[in-house]
This record gives C-alpha cells, structure tokens and sequence, in this order.
C-alpha cells in the first residue's frame, strides 16, 4: 500500500480537509463575550493562512450551566452560535476547515467548584448517577441531579440543535466532548455509569448515548453533517474500580462507526478530569505569579486547603502521566485496523518525523497537535514545508491552570519566548 503522505487531502464525511494535519482541540479561553468571535478568529485564521488542514475549536457548552471553566463559550441558543460565523469565515478564507466541539461537563461543571459560580447557581448538576465514594469529597455541598431516562433524550436534542446551528454559522461539522471526564464520557464509563436504564448496563447500553445524539445530529443538521468523536479507548482508574478495558473501548469505537460517526479520535485517560490529557511537566509555579494566584484565591474562596490540594494534584499528575511522544498511539493504531472511517491521531506529537511515521505506516488517517499551536500559530507552515525541527513548546503546562480561570488560552512559559525570539532573530 502506498504510504499516505502529509499534503494528500482526505474527506471527512463529505467535508473534503485539504491535507493531513489538524489542529487538535484545546479550551480557548475565549468565553462567551463580545470578544470571543474576535479571539477565536485571529488565533485560527493564522493557523488556517499557514496552511493547517482542519481546525477542531476546543469545547463548547450546549448549555447555560455545564462549562468547566469560565473560558468556555456558551452555544446553548442559536444567537449565541451565529455570533461565531465570522471565525469559520476566516478560515474558509484560507482554504482552512472548522469543526465546533461541543459538550458539557456534567457533575466537574464550574458551578461546582468556582465560587463565584457557585453563588449564581439556580440548579443542581446534572449527573448520570449518584458519583462513587473517590469523587464524593469533590462534590461535597454541591447539588446534583441524577437525569431520568426522557431527560437523557431531552439532552441529546440539545447537541442536535447545537449542531444544526453550527451548521447554520458555517462550521463543517461537529466533534462531540467525550473524553476527560466530561458527561458524555460519564455516560459511557462504567465508573460513573450505574443506571438500570437503557442508557446504563451493558457497553450497548452505556454506548447508546452515542446513537441517541448521532440521530438527533442528523434530524437537525442533516444526513450529511460531519460528526466526528472522540473514545476513551482505556481508562485508567483507582484499584479495584470499575473502568473500560482496551476490548471496551475498541468495541466503542466500532460503535461508533455503526451509529454514523464520519471520524473517531481515539485516546487513554484517566477516569477523573487531571493531568492524564495534557501530560508533561508540573505547572503549579505559575500558581505563584501574583495575578494567577489571586484569581485562584478567589475562585477556591480563599481556602488555603484547596489552594494545597490544587498544588498536590499539579506534583502527582507531573509524576503520574509525564511526557512522552506520541503517548496515544496504542490506541489510535489500534483502532485504525478496527473501523473503515478516518481516525484522527492526537497526544504528544511535536516533530514532523513523527507525524510521516504515523502516516507511513497507516496508523491514523490525521495527525493533531494542540498546546503547540500557542507557541507558534504558524507552525503548520514549517511542518508543510518539511522543517524537521522540532515544535517550540516544552509541555510546560504552564498553559493549563490560566485556561482553568478561563484566561486568554497563549503560551506562558518565557522560556518558550525567549527561543521564539532567537528564532525570529535568526
């Protein structure tokens, strides 16, 4: 078989990407302001003018309470998501193509943890069922509210209405948020799914989540929307609980593909929300920058244990899931040769060498990167135009506590600048 080369295009459904290489998703910042459309359009724009393939717009709430940050935009009414057609504008402009994903976080919404949203809270969290006794502690205080069967229906309809608007705004398709603990990967893992419904049980059962979106997708976007996933292909969980197994989450894959999904992105992940999707060095120095700490301060309350439990997770979540290159491709290689629809590669990938070598050996049909895009929005430029070096992004994580406040989603290790302007100089 001839191996797959960078610049050749492919189709996503039938959304047609130009070449090989995505912009993976990553929480913006941007909020739901007047100036998120703003933000969103300068950051992609300049990604689509240096050439990158397909932009995915990191998570997007479908509902007024559910983000897990402040940074998150709010698509929950057609208003809302109109308002962001000026950022597919800009990178149809270039030649570029735009995917919204879109999600909600369930009982790790903000509502539960930030303060200040706390406060403004009018209702109780919504949960797929009464959490087990590791995550307890978490949401002690916190209202929830474990969905009835016609409410899980009733949350479908909201991603196919997102997705009929994001249509309307003039994205090319939607990716669901279904990793990194998020409600739809609740629904779907074994350690937060114990309903005696249809939507709990067995993998089927937890799976029909999927089925139920993907068909509220097409009563309201159309058949020949793009609509694309990403699967937990393994969990990682505390000793004894229960989690999807590699089998499990191969399965779900071809679920997927059976339920009408154009694309999967397949990934490991830790069953709770932590450092399992980012991977990399321990960030809690930034914690020290007089504006980063104030504004942590008063989201935890001024609570001097949570501010050291925040700390404690940043050191064991370094130790636990350190960097390593291309650190998902067990799983997305995996589930190359279990389904006939594009798999998208994303994790720890930073050198073009890295990215043929996935390609060459067909084990992704895309090849994302994410956090590197702050340091060098034009990087696509020099990985089209075959430069071996490799990205400037350290996986600092430096990023990753900014984003939780909902600050502006950039890079903020100086190290990283100091070698972007010897770059510039050179």
């Amino acid at each position: 078989m001839e191996p797959v080369k960078l610049h050749a295009p492919i189709r996503i459904g039938p959304c047609l990407v130009r070449n090989r290489l995505y912009r993976a998703p990553v929480l913006e910042g941007a909020g739901s302001g007047p100036e998120a459309t703003k933000v969103y359009a300068e950051a992609f724009e300049a990604n689509a003018k240096a050439g990158v393939g397909l932009i995915i717009q990191g998570n997007s709430c479908i509902s007024e309470d559910g983000r897990s940050s402040p940074g998150m935009t709010l698509v929950d009414t057609r208003e809302r998501m109109l308002a962001l057609s000026p950022v597919a504008e800009a990178v149809h402009r270039w030649g570029g193509r735009i995917f919204i994903q879109i999600g909600n976080a369930g009982i790790y919404a903000m509502e539960g943890w930030h303060t200040e949203f706390a406060k403004t809270r009018t209702r109780p969290l919504v949960a797929v069922s009464r959490p087990r006794m590791h995550v307890r502690p978490a949401l002690l205080g916190t209202p929830l509210h474990v969905m009835s069967t016609a409410e899980v229906h009733d949350f479908a309809e909201l991603f196919g209405h997102s997705a009929g608007w994001a249509r309307e705004a003039g994205y090319d398709g939607v990716q669901l948020a279904s990793g990194n603990a998020k409600l739809i990967h609740q629904f779907l893992s074994p350690y937060y799914n114990r309903r005696t419904d249809e939507f709990g049980g067995s993998l089927r059962n937890r799976a029909r989540i999927l089925d139920v979106i993907a068909q509220a997708v097409r009563r309201h976007a159309g058949d020949d929307y793009p609509l694309a996933v990403k699967i937990t292909v393994e969990e990682d969980a505390p000793p004894l609980a229960p989690r999807s197994s590699f089998e499990d989450g191969i399965e779900l894959c071809r679920l997927a593909e059976a339920f009408g999904y154009d694309a999967i992105t397949p990934v490991g992940l830790s069953i709770f929300p932590h450092a399992s999707l980012c991977r990399g060095q321990d960030p809690s120095a930034i914690l020290d920058v007089d504006s980063i700490r104030r504004r942590f301060e008063q989201a935890l309350g001024g609570s001097k244990l949570k501010m050291a439990v925040l700390r404690w997770g940043y050191r064991r979540g370094a130790r636990q899931y350190p960097f390593r290159p291309v650190w998902n491709r067990k799983y997305f290689a995996a589930a190359k040769r279990a389904v006939s629809i594009p798999v998208f590669a994303v994790g720890g990938i930073r050198r073009l060498d890295e990215i043929n070598d996935i390609l060459d050996r067909g084990d992704a049909d895309l090849v994302g990167i994410g956090r590197p895009f702050y340091a060098e929005p034009d990087l696509p430029r020099r990985l089209l135009a075959g430069d071996v070096e490799e990205a400037l992004c350290e996986s600092s994580n430096r990023c990753v506590p900014p984003q939780q406040l909902g600050l502006k989603a950039r890079c903020y290790n100086p190290n990283v600048a100091r070698k972007r302007a010897a770059r510039a100089k050179a």
